[in-house]
C-alpha cells in the first residue's frame, strides 16, 4: 500500500509502499477513503508535543482523521463486519482501563495514538486494535468525507463546546483561533443557539466563522490580550460565558481568560507550540475575585459519538461544509508546510492515495 512516510523533522514526506499489517483477533483493517491533516500532525511534523511524552520515532507515519470501510477483522470481533463504513477515533483505547470503563476512553491510560504507537491513516490502509470498541460505525447519510472531517478537530470541539463548556442557549460563546478546531467550535455553539464571537487575524477566516454562524467577529491583529478581551466584552454585554482557545498559543490563552465574565468558564482544547512547550502563566488572582473556571478538553469519549453523528445525520451539524481542499497523499507536505504559514482555511482532507 501506498504511504505518506515521515523520515525527518520539517522536511518533505516521502510516499513509500508498505505492507498492510493483519488485525489483531480483536482488530480491523480499514481502507482509508478520507484522510484529514490536522494541526496535531503538524505538531508532530514540528518535533512538538516532547513535553507530553509523545516522541515521535522516525520513520514515522502520521493521520488520524480517518473515514474508511471495513476489509478484514479478527476472529473476535463481533459487532463490526467486512463493509461497514466507520470512523475511528485519535485516541485509540483498550476498554480496559479505569477511564475506559467509566466511558471516558478519550482518557485511556493505555491509549493508542495513530502515527505513534501505530501506522497512522496517511496511507491506504489502516489495522485498528479493539475494532468493537474503536471503529465507530457511520450512519447511512453520513459519508467517509464526513467521517474524516469530524475525526479530531470537530469532535474535539464538540467535546470542548457541549461538555465541557456547557453552553446553554442565549449564553455567547468566544472563540480564539479561526482553524479547524476554532471553525467547528464556531459552528457547534451556534448550532446549540449560542451567541458567537470569533477572533482571530485573518479576515478570510473570519469570514468562514460569520458563515458558520459567528454574529460578532474581532481581528486580533496588532492587539494586546487585555484588548481582545474587553473588545470581546464591550461586543457581549460583559464578556463570554464560555471561551474556548482552539489554538494554543499563549497570546490566544491570555486572549481567551480576559474575554470571559464573572462566573465564566474557560475551555482550552489547542495544544502549545515549541515556544510555550505546555506552560502558559495563569492569572491567578483574576481567577479567583472573578470565580472563573478553567477546564482542558481532550478529544470525544467513544459513548458521545452516537449523539454527535445523529446531529451530523440529521444535519443539523455539518463538518465536511468546513473541507476547503481535498487533496493527493502526495500532496501532505504542502499543506504543512502553509499551515505554518496559517494559510489554510478550514480542512484539507486526503482523498486520493493512488
Amino acid at each position: 500500500m501506498r504511504v505518506a512516510q515521515m523520515t525527518a523533522f520539517r522536511k518533505p514526506f516521502q510516499v513509500v509502499e508498505l505492507p498492510v499489517a493483519a488485525p489483531r483477533a480483536d482488530g480491523a483493517v480499514i481502507r482509508v477513503e478520507a484522510s484529514g491533516v490536522c494541526r496535531s500532525d503538524w505538531h508532530f511534523w514540528n518535533h512538538d508535543l516532547a513535553w507530553l511524552g509523545m516522541n515521535l520515532a522516525l520513520p514515522a507515519n502520521t493521520g488520524h482523521e480517518v473515514g474508511g470501510v471495513v476489509e478484514e477483522v479478527g476472529r473476535d470481533v463481533r459487532s463490526i463486519k467486512v463493509g461497514d463504513r466507520v470512523t475511528v477515533p485519535f485516541h485509540e483505547s483498550d476498554g480496559t482501563c479505569p477511564h475506559c470503563r467509566a466511558g471516558l476512553q478519550n482518557l485511556c491510560d493505555n491509549v493508542i495514538t495513530p502515527g505513534v504507537q501505530r501506522l497512522g491513516g496517511w496511507a491506504q490502509y489502516v489495522t485498528v486494535t479493539a475494532a468493537d470498541l474503536n471503529c465507530i460505525k457511520l450512519p447511512e447519510p453520513v459519508d467517509t468525507l464526513s467521517a474524516a472531517a469530524l475525526g479530531c478537530r470537530f469532535m474535539t470541539a464538540y467535546h470542548a463546546v457541549i461538555d465541557r463548556g456547557a453552553i446553554e442557549p442565549g449564553e455567547w460563546t468566544a472563540v480564539h483561533g479561526c482553524g479547524g478546531v476554532g471553525l467547528s467550535a464556531v459552528q457547534i455553539a451556534a448550532a446549540a443557539d449560542s451567541l458567537v464571537v470569533a477572533v482571530d487575524v485573518e479576515e478570510r477566516k473570519l469570514a468562514k466563522a460569520r458563515e458558520e454562524g459567528a454574529v460578532a467577529t474581532i481581528n486580533a491583529r496588532g492587539l494586546t490580550p487585555e484588548q481582545v478581551g474587553q473588545v470581546v466584552k464591550d461586543a457581549t454585554g460583559g464578556g463570554a460565558h464560555v471561551s474556548v482557545d482552539a489554538l494554543g498559543r499563549g497570546f490566544t490563552f491570555h486572549q481567551s481568560f480576559n474575554s470571559l465574565r464573572k462566573r465564566g468558564r474557560h475551555v482550552q482544547a489547542g495544544i502549545t507550540s515549541q515556544e510555550e512547550s505546555g506552560q502558559v502563566s495563569l492569572p491567578l488572582d483574576l481567577l479567583t475575585v472573578m470565580k472563573l473556571q478553567v477546564v482542558g478538553s481532550l478529544g470525544n469519549p467513544h459513548p458521545k459519538y452516537a449523539e454527535l453523528l445523529e446531529l451530523v445525520a440529521r444535519q443539523k451539524l455539518h463538518p465536511a461544509r468546513l473541507v476547503t481542499r481535498q487533496i493527493s497523499l502526495d500532496d501532505v507536505t504542502d499543506t504543512l508546510e502553509r499551515m505554518t504559514r496559517f494559510d489554510t482555511v478550514g480542512f484539507e482532507v486526503i482523498t486520493r492515495f493512488s
